[in-house]
């Protein structure tokens, strides 16, 4: 029997989100023959997103386009998805396990009264199932996971999935607009100000510099944005680099803030306390800078340097200037 698989294909500022391709290539390995892949796209100006979305492979393209949408609403978004949802009448609905889909995907398995597998790191087939592996315990176990029955809900973890390949003739067979349901709002958003405008969006990054309690102030994190800059990657913190007011709890990374598995991630002056681990654990290759040759976070780093920050750091960024510029 052939299935509907639906993917939340999101954007920021009319424009599509890495994690969109990677929610949409996610979708192509669950996908068996017969079965039929749509993106939704809602927001405002979003005839960029759209046209991104495209060569990416899926079947049918849903796009819900309205004012309310400009910013994240918690109430206009799952009215929006909720429309796209009672249309296609999917069996398995994907999101992104960023910010927005933590908060979408929960409501809408309660609105579907389906069962939900969060934070998915890997896709695997296994006798004709279909296998979610998912981290436990801060990254030290995994679960693996099967749906017994539809609808079902997934989230996947950013960088972790291969997106979708662009393709020239991978044109849907529909893009469809549907009308925006105009629900009762409880809160109205009149204007968001960001203080990450213009950098990587950590979440996405495939390089993360972090800073810890080490940077001592917020000039210390100088010497890691221009790293960071030079590396076309996003700068982190620990929540002791937040609690010291040395940077925006925006930046932190951990258990109680965002989780990140960037290609190469480098820590300075960061301990590795359990609840920052959490939240970088999985990233491929990991790079630690501390003065303290004792400190955990040389036992889950790849590669450690036992030395000043301030010292290490403007070298390390000299030798690749040297390589990219």
């Amino acid at each position: 029997m052939s299935r509907t698989i639906f993917i939340y294909a999101e954007s920021r500022e009319g424009k599509l989100r890495q994690v969109a391709k990677e929610t949409l290539g996610a979708a192509q390995l669950i996908a068996k023959e017969g079965d039929t892949i749509c993106a939704f796209v809602a927001g405002s100006q979003i005839t960029e997103a759209i046209s991104a979305i495209l060569p990416y492979g899926a079947d049918h393209v849903v796009t819900m386009e309205h004012a309310d949408l400009v910013h994240y609403n918690p109430d206009a978004y799952f009215a929006a998805i909720k429309a796209a949802l009672d249309q296609m009448k999917p069996d398995i609905v994907l999101f992104g396990h960023t910010a927005i889909g933590r908060d979408l995907a929960p409501q809408v398995a309660a609105y579907l009264q389906a069962g939900q597998i969060s934070d998915v790191t890997a896709i695997d087939h296994e006798e004709g199932e279909t296998i979610f592996t998912r981290p436990l315990y801060a990254g030290k176990a995994f679960e693996k996971r099967v749906f017994e029955s539809t609808p079902a809900v997934v989230t996947i973890r950013p960088n972790n999935i291969k997106p979708a390949e662009l393709s020239e003739n991978a044109a849907p067979s529909s893009v469809v607009d549907i009308a925006y349901p105009a629900p009762s709002l409880r809160t109205v958003i009149k204007d968001v100000v960001s203080k990450a405008t213009g950098k990587v969006d950590l979440t996405e990054a495939k390089v993360v510099i972090s800073g810890g309690r080490g940077v001592k102030s917020e000039d210390g994190f100088k010497p890691l944005e221009e790293l960071a800059d030079l590396l076309g990657g996003a700068v982190g913190a620990s929540r002791g680099a937040c609690d010291a007011g040395y940077c925006d709890y925006s930046l932190q990374i951990g258990q109680t803030g965002k989780v990140v598995t960037p290609e190469i991630y480098i820590a300075c002056g960061i301990s590795g306390a359990i609840q920052h681990l959490a939240g970088m654990s999985q990233s491929k290759v990991i790079i630690a800078i501390n003065k303290d040759p004792e400190a955990p976070i040389f036992k889950v780093a790849d590669y450690g340097i036992v030395g000043d920050l301030f010292e290490v750091v403007p070298l390390l960024t000299e030798e690749f200037r040297k390589v990219l510029v």
